[in-house]
């Protein structure tokens, strides 16, 4: 049986978006995160590990967003992508954000993966962006906030008295 056009293109960009290989996962990284340093800043630092946590989903979901959908309202920037607090609003917050950041990769995997989608074809709402392209920018951008993550991270728990 022949190859899909494709087919290994596809498939390295699964990997990325899953953050297989070279980079820590995202449920590696927000696992186990204590309870009490999600909304914590330390000086000097700009984001709290809520807020990377949530402008990750936000951004995501626009990404998916404007990738499948024709009436694509863009977000203003940088209000629109980031939450206004830096501990999250409620116990339960957490989890959902990072449920839906799960639910939305999965979807965009779905979509890269449907060779029904051309990856290469201009998406007719946009200037010239193209699903590869939008894959690439957020698994760049995921990595990009997941380094920042788990560098947070380390210094919380290190600091951490006990």
């Amino acid at each position: 049986m022949a190859k899909q056009p494709n087919s290994s293109l596809r498939q390295h960009l699964d990997n990325l978006l899953r953050m297989k290989g070279a980079h820590l996962t995202f449920d590696a990284a927000v696992v186990g995160f204590p309870v009490a340093l999600r909304g914590t800043k330390p000086p000097g630092v700009p984001h709290s590990a809520w807020q990377l946590i949530e402008h990750m989903r936000i951004a995501q979901q626009d990404i998916l967003d404007f990738s499948r959908n024709p009436e694509y309202q863009e977000k203003k920037f940088p209000d629109d992508y980031w939450p206004a607090g830096e501990k999250p609003p409620s116990e339960g917050s957490w989890e959902a954000s990072v449920r839906h950041f799960q639910s939305d990769l999965k979807e965009l995997r779905t979509l890269i993966a449907d060779t029904k989608n051309d990856l290469l074809a201009a998406i007719p709402h946009g200037n010239g962006q193209t699903l590869l392209r939008e894959a690439l920018l957020a698994a760049d951008h995921n990595a990009y906030h997941l380094g920042q993550l788990m560098f947070l991270r380390k210094m919380l728990v290190e600091a951490e008295p006990g």
